[in-house]
């Protein structure tokens, strides 16, 4: 049976209500912070911290290094919304679950996204530490939030993928990160359920039909973005090296510690990125 989505326009309301009762700031952005990368909404000028715990709806965090907080402020000047951490599929929630909080940000203000992830990197061309910014997306998570009955309030039944990360954006990201001279790679991301990472084979598999970088989230968030006519950027940082042939055990502290590592050159890009937008 397919999950039913009647009344979900009216957990958004009653979620955004619960917001805007704890803080005056109407988002224009928002962002969505990955593994190791929570501590970004420390450069915000911080109005509310509201945890997900707290808003009706929201389900908790469970993934390590995320805290699981709604941080409303402004960053670079523009007013935003970030997400301290993200859900994921593999956690066992729906779909829907995960992807509740992006329709909130929606229903606060936010036009724009900005979602960032910590991403194996399967390309030649990268290395450890860098940043890339999304391209396009394969979905192999063997499942879509935007499966069940269509609220035309939220969007439409076809949303259409021509474009799931706006030109307009990576460009301007693009022209930042060189004028920052912070190299800034562009890659096709696909996206997997988890929470194993990838065998050989499998990593073989995903470099040959078209994907430069590997994660387990990104795709839902941008999907419902998308259908609720939000602009999309999508950054990665390549936290793991994924080459088949010299394959290495997985470190989940050195990974996490990667995207720490890279986070003094993110945020400095994402400030000046926020500044131009």
């Amino acid at each position: 049976m397919l999950p039913l989505m009647r009344g979900l326009y009216e957990r958004i309301e009653e979620a955004a209500a619960f917001v805007r009762a704890r803080a005056k700031t109407r988002p224009r952005f928002g962002l969505v912070l990955g593994t190791g990368m929570g501590d970004l909404a420390d450069a915000m000028d911080v109005e509310a911290v509201v945890p997900f715990a707290d808003i009706p709806h929201f389900v908790r965090s469970t993934a390590e290094g995320h805290k699981g907080n709604l941080v409303l402020g402004t960053l670079g000047g523009k007013p935003v919304a970030s997400m301290q951490g993200r859900l994921h599929y593999y956690e066992g929630y729906s779909m829907q679950d995960v992807t509740f909080p992006v329709r909130v940000l929606r229903a606060l203000g936010a036009d724009e996204l900005v979602v960032f992830n910590a991403v194996g990197g399967m390309s030649p061309h990268l290395d450890l530490g860098d940043l890339v910014v999304v391209t396009d997306h394969i979905n192999l998570m063997g499942d879509n939030p935007l499966i069940g009955w269509n609220d035309d309030r939220l969007g439409d039944r076809f949303p259409d993928m021509s474009e799931p990360y706006s030109r307009v954006r990576r460009e301007l990201a693009e022209r930042v990160a060189l004028e920052l001279g912070t190299p800034l790679r562009r890659a096709v991301l696909v996206a997997v359920a988890g929470p194993n990472l990838e065998t050989a084979a499998e990593y073989r598999f995903l470099a040959r039909i078209g994907a430069d970088v590997v994660g387990m989230s990104m795709v839902p968030e941008n999907l419902v973005a998308v259908h609720a006519r939000m602009q999309v950027l999508g950054i990665c940082v390549v936290t793991d090296l994924c080459k088949p042939d010299a394959l290495e055990a997985a470190d989940i502290a050195k990974i996490i510690a990667t995207a720490h590592a890279a986070e003094p050159k993110l945020r400095a890009f994402v400030i000046e990125y926020l500044k131009r937008a």
